[in-house]
């Protein structure tokens, strides 16, 4: 099952807005599914509205690691390192250099897509 990172802007607004209209929004974002199945049962109470309000605090009262640990598996937002950038930036000079010369005719097609894999991979 494919899954994306979750956001803890977007839970905090569907929490917050089950405090309005339905409850338990943010526990399906979250993929927390019995839960909003709960909160939607519940959804004549109270309960389900003060704990959505709670909840969204919660989740605006966290930093992005701790929401991260939560609700993304540990998993937090990707950033490039800056040694990665840079070599990406040095394969994508060297690529060009490389196409340079295929237009000259100096190197085949198949050599360039030869080499051209090969500086791919480098990144990977």
């Amino acid at each position: 099952m494919l899954t994306k990172r979750k956001s803890r802007s977007i839970a905090a607004i569907l929490a917050f807005s089950g405090t309005l209209t339905i409850s338990g929004l943010h526990k399906f974002y979250l993929g927390q599914p019995l839960w909003g199945i709960l909160y939607v049962l519940l959804s004549w109470t109270p309960i389900p509205k003060v704990a959505s309000a709670i909840e969204g605090v919660w989740y605006l009262a966290q930093d992005e690691e701790a929401f991260d640990r939560n609700f993304n598996f540990g998993k937090s937002a990707v950033k490039a390192s800056p040694q990665v950038s840079n070599q990406v930036e040095s394969v994508a000079n060297a690529l060009r250099e490389l196409d340079a010369l295929r237009q000259d005719g100096l190197i085949s097609e198949y050599e360039f897509e030869q080499k051209r894999r090969q500086m791919l991979d480098q990144i990977s």
